[in-house]
C-alpha cells in the first residue's frame, strides 16, 4: 500500500525521472566526456519532446494539433509543468504579458548536479532546452531573451529570461 499520494507522489515520481535521467547523464560523461554527454542529452531531450508532450496533453485533455493563440500555448506549458515540474527544480514561471513566458531558475538542480559529477565547467543546460524543443513541437516561433548557449546560471550567475511567442 502507498504511504504517498497526489502531489507527493507527482513529486516522488518526478525525482525518480530526474535521477535517472541525471545518472545517464553521468554514465554518459564518464564513458564519452563533457562534449559528447551533452550532445548525447540534447539529442534525447529532442526526441522525447513530442512523445512527452502527446502523452501530456493528452492526459489533460487538451488538443496539441493546430495550436494558434497563446491561451492555448499557455495551457500546454501549464499543463506541462502541472504533470513535469518538480517542486525540488527550483524554478517559477509566469506570463507578464501576452505572447511572453518569463522564467527564473532560483536554483539549478541540473547545475547542482553537475557539481556533484565534476561537470560543471562545461555543461550545456538541458532544462530551458527541453522547454523549447515542447515549443518546437507545438509548431509555433518564438524567440530567446537572453541567447543560451551554454549555461546562464554558471556563466553569469542568474537564469532569468523570456520566451517571445510569434502568434
Amino acid at each position: 500500500m502507498l504511504s504517498v499520494e497526489g502531489d507527493e507522489l507527482r513529486e516522488l515520481l518526478v525525482k525518480c525521472w530526474m535521477t535517472h535521467d541525471g545518472m545517464w547523464f553521468y554514465n554518459s560523461y564518464l564513458e564519452y566526456g563533457i562534449r559528447a554527454a551533452n550532445k548525447l542529452n540534447k539529442a534525447a531531450i529532442k526526441s522525447l519532446a513530442p512523445i512527452e508532450l502527446h502523452r501530456v496533453t493528452r492526459a489533460l485533455g487538451i488538443k496539441l494539433e493546430g495550436i494558434s493563440s497563446f491561451d492555448e500555448v499557455r495551457a500546454v506549458i501549464d499543463g506541462a509543468f502541472s504533470i513535469i515540474g518538480g517542486d525540488f527544480m527550483g524554478f517559477d514561471y509566469d506570463f507578464p504579458e501576452e505572447n511572453i513566458l518569463h522564467w527564473v531558475m532560483h536554483r539549478c538542480f541540473a547545475l547542482e548536479g553537475m557539481k556533484m559529477i565534476g561537470a560543471y565547467d562545461d555543461y550545456e543546460c538541458g532544462v530551458l532546452y527541453r522547454v523549447l524543443c515542447w515549443l518546437d513541437c507545438i509548431g509555433i516561433g518564438y524567440e530567446v531573451e537572453p541567447r543560451v548557449e551554454g549555461c546562464l546560471m554558471r556563466e553569469s550567475g542568474v537564469c532569468e529570461g523570456v520566451v517571445r511567442f510569434a502568434i
